[in-house]
């Protein structure tokens, strides 16, 4: 028998104690959530415990809101780093299909992913208690959730005094406005604009006949003039404009005086029927796009990435996977800067505008943990550790020397090449389209602790270094440096939004707005595409079925709620 030397018998040694260490650590792999409560990762904040996490493990993640494609997080740049310092990736699936389908199934089966956003039917995973309670998680885990959130974290308790999901920012330090619009806006092609030697357009009947006219100047290009975002929750695109028209913000189902407080439903009023109107009229000129009323959201980006869309109202946010294909496309052949949509504040008459968002705090939609999650401490942590400034500052600026700088004064800017490359495929593969928003992060208008923007955008070197030919030359020729400097400043809303002020599952509240916005679908194709002889007795039509809801008790419910915030900030 052949002697076993030292060197073998060392190795065996080591084997061994490999197998207990591994034993004792538990015997989780792969994909398989762990049940340890205490990865190692440093959840403290800014420092603590810097050991690695015992293993990986993926977590599922379900994004009501998403128009991206599926992946796992660790196949990008920023998540790969996450991944290293927690030893969590997520696998995030996008909604496709109709939303409250999606989320009745989940709610029907009680098998949900791990993490989910519901979005719009939030209430409804409320309602079914797919949920779980947070707060014991955040006292033990979340140290940076606490210094982020801060005060707020009180303002999202449920009546029953849990927290069952965190709203996805956080406004961290200064409150800095955007010089792009990312929230409402009338959109119109740079083209129709410059052929029209960049007049100024101030009402609904102005935006409109400059339509007209680049349409009937270009007969052989078949153009749309209009078209509008109907597809599931994403309805509001075109429920909203008399809204703004009027000269209020997006306060969702409701518009508040500034001086009584009082909160009215506009959805049956004359602002709603005279932008009806106006688009009953486009559709009969053959102006307006009557698959409206059926493309899905993909279809839409689709439209107006292909550059046959003159108009529409939306909110900068929910065009801007379309918009950054434009964008893309101009800067590798700037005559393509044409398609490009540009932003206009108008009103019906030329009133004064708000469609630029105050300073708000939205409590009714966010990212919870579901009663499905095998580890929810784990998934707290890697929360957590994203809300440490470091991170924040990877997931919104990136890595120092690829895809930002810092001068001699500490101030964070881009290179012309690093803006250059930051192109919609680098966002992607970077993760910056992934981390960008659905997270518990810092809200877009926060900065650090060290007077930086969190958001580049904001960051007034970075903007204007951002700044295409192209860019310059349509905003000098209105007069402004930002694209915000068209529209009014906002006026100060304590209670803003009101479409954040939470109604409970089942309440008269939540079942009104239901009710409400089956109304809506049902008329509102009728109102928009049937002959206009037929708009009178459609909107009486609609009316007699409006007048059933308790609209009365809504507005008094939103009120006495909206009164109550005001009470609160003073």
């Amino acid at each position: 028998m052949k002697r076993k030397t030292p060197v073998y018998m060392a190795a065996m040694l080591v084997l061994v104690l490999a197998l207990v260490i591994t034993g004792c650590a538990g015997n989780n792999g792969g994909n398989t959530p762990s049940n340890t409560s205490n990865p190692g990762t440093n959840s403290g904040n800014e420092g603590g415990n810097e050991e690695q996490p015992l293993d990986k493990v993926t977590f599922t993640y379900f994004n009501g809101a998403g128009a991206a494609k599926d992946i796992n997080t660790n196949e990008t740049t920023i998540g790969k780093i996450l991944e290293d310092q927690t030893g969590v990736n997520f696998k995030i699936e996008n909604l496709v299909g109709d939303l409250n389908t999606k989320i009745g199934t989940m709610n029907a089966s009680r098998k949900y992913p791990d993490v989910l956003i519901p979005d719009a039917a939030i209430d409804d995973v409320l309602g079914a208690d797919g949920f779980i309670d947070l707060t014991d998680l955040i006292e033990e885990h979340g140290p940076n959730i606490k210094k982020a959130y801060g005060n707020d974290l009180e303002r999202i308790k449920s009546a029953d005094g849990k927290i069952y999901f965190l709203p996805m920012s956080a406004q961290v330090g200064e409150f800095l406005p955007d010089p792009n619009i990312n929230q409402g806006a009338f959109w119109i092609q740079r083209r129709v604009l410059k052929e029209a030697g960049y007049p100024q357009i101030k009402t609904i009947d102005e935006y409109f006949q400059l339509i007209r006219d680049y349409v009937n100047n270009h007969p052989e290009e078949d153009l749309t003039g209009f078209i509008s975002l109907t597809h599931d929750w994403r309805f509001f695109a075109t429920t909203n404009p008399p809204m703004h028209l009027a000269g209020y913000p997006n306060d969702g189902e409701v518009i508040v005086d500034m001086e009584t407080f009082d909160a009215k439903v506009y959805a049956g009023n004359e602002d709603t029927k005279r932008y009806l109107k106006i688009l009953n009229e486009l559709n009969a000129e053959g102006l307006f796009d009557k698959a409206s009323f059926i493309d899905n959201y993909d279809q839409y980006l689709a439209k107006l990435s292909s550059g046959k869309v003159l108009g529409m109202f939306d909110y900068g946010w929910q065009i801007a996977n379309a918009q950054n294909v434009l964008r893309d496309a101009a800067k590798a052949d700037p005559s393509q800067d044409d398609f490009v949509y540009f932003p206009l504040p108008i009103t019906f008459d030329g009133e004064k505008d708000q469609y630029l968002d105050p300073p708000g705090f939205v409590k009714n939609r966010g990212i919870g943990i579901t009663i499905s999650a095998q580890d929810p401490a784990r998934i707290i942590q890697y929360f957590d550790n994203l809300l440490k400034e470091e991170n924040q500052i990877l997931r919104s600026w990136g890595i120092e020397g690829e895809t930002f700088e810092i001068d001699e004064n500490g101030r964070y800017y881009r290179t012309a090449e690093q803006i250059a490359k930051i192109d919609e495929a680098f966002r992607e593969s970077f993760g910056f389209k992934y981390y960008d928003w659905n997270w518990p992060i810092y809200g877009a208008n926060s900065t650090f602790s060290n007077g930086n923007a969190v958001s580049p955008g904001m960051q007034a070197e970075v903007f204007q270094l951002g700044l295409t030919e192209a860019d310059k030359t349509i905003l000098d020729a209105y007069g402004v440096k930002t694209y915000a400097e068209m529209f009014a400043a906002p006026d100060d809303r304590p209670w803003f939004p009101a479409w954040g002020i939470p109604k409970e599952q089942g309440s008269p509240e939540q079942i009104y707005e239901t009710k409400k916005t089956e109304i809506t679908r049902k008329y509102f194709p009728k109102l928009v595409l049937e002959d206009p002889s037929k708009f009178e007795s459609n909107w009486e039509e609609y009316i007699s079925e409006f007048n059933k809801l308790d609209t009365a008790g809504y507005e008094a419910f939103m009120t006495a709620e909206v009164k109550k915030l005001v009470e609160e900030a003073k």
